[in-house]
């Protein structure tokens, strides 16, 4: 990738086959490459490692690993990768001129794929609800988690001194805030912010 023009000044035939373009194709393309072949959500996750280590001084030497969704020209789901990248060339002041990335593709059929799709469905799961959890207060936070734990609003009750009829409340009002419709959906919310 060329950093000064923002355009994939290079990519190997097998890539170019993969994603169904040519190199000429990808050149054009600039900045929207991006957006064409790569699943936005995961950039969030990515980016930032690779601004800084495009931002470290030379001598760090640094190298950044990172799962990605790569639309593939022969189906048009996302396929996951592993990619790895690094600074490649830098002019005569040290700044970064080009970044080499190496990416493969990760077998749909391995254990690691499942994990690594949980991982990031929770982590998506986190991006699009924490402002949901920031809106929780203390108190509703401590009672999510003592539902979450399987409490009955008795139990609750006597475990946050509060009468029954305020625990139930609680639970309602944390059900409307977070959208949940069982106790599994309180239960995934808690676990997914580790309040249990």
């Amino acid at each position: 990738m060329n950093v000064l023009k923002s355009y994939v000044e290079y990519m190997s035939p097998r890539g170019c086959r993969e994603l169904g373009v040519t190199l000429g194709e990808l050149r054009e393309m600039g900045p929207a490459y991006y957006d064409t072949f790569f699943n936005p959500h995961d950039v969030a996750d990515y980016l930032p490692k690779i601004i800084a280590m495009l931002d470290a001084p030379a001598a760090a030497n640094m190298t950044v690993t990172f799962f990605q969704q790569v639309r593939m020209a022969s189906s048009r789901d996302w396929a996951w990768h592993l990619g790895t990248s690094r600074v490649f060339f830098r002019d005569a002041s040290g700044k970064p001129t080009h970044v080499i990335t190496c990416a493969t593709p990760i077998d749909p059929l391995h254990h690691v794929t499942s994990k690594v799709n949980r991982l990031l469905a929770e982590n998506n799961f986190l991006r699009r609800n924490h402002h949901i959890f920031a809106s929780l207060t203390k108190r509703e936070k401590e009672i999510l988690r003592l539902l979450a734990l399987g409490l009955s609003a008795a139990e609750i009750a006597e475990k946050a001194s509060i009468s029954e009829k305020t625990a139930v409340t609680h639970r309602r009002n944390i059900k409307a805030k977070i959208g949940a419709q069982s106790s599994y959906d309180l239960t995934s919310f808690a676990q997914a912010f580790d309040l249990i």
